[in-house]
């Protein structure tokens, strides 16, 4: 490896917070949060729920983006959640 390329961290999955960002009776939020749900729960990984209806902040970065899932806080993907890009990326 290069010296001047920082190390990829090595989490466990179980290491991994995975957060989804929605709305109430948004169908592709009932969708992703299904992906979500299944992978976290086959490799551990804990995850939470946001409301963009109950959070301005998130409200104006991802109004036209739900849903959102971000790992460990960076966003990962949006509209669509890809369940085997998700295990890759928490390494199950």
């Amino acid at each position: 490896m290069s010296p001047l390329l920082p190390r990829k961290s090595r989490k466990k999955p179980a290491e991994h917070t995975v957060t989804l960002i929605g709305k109430p009776g948004c169908h592709l939020c009932d969708d992703a949060r299904a992906v979500v749900a299944e992978v976290c729960g086959d490799l551990g990984a804990a995850w939470e729920e946001h409301d963009i209806d109950r959070d301005a902040e998130l409200h104006r970065k991802y109004w036209e983006q739900i849903p959102v899932v971000l790992v460990d806080g960076a966003q990962h993907d949006f509209w669509r959640v890809d369940p085997a890009r998700l295990r890759r990326a928490l390494g199950g």
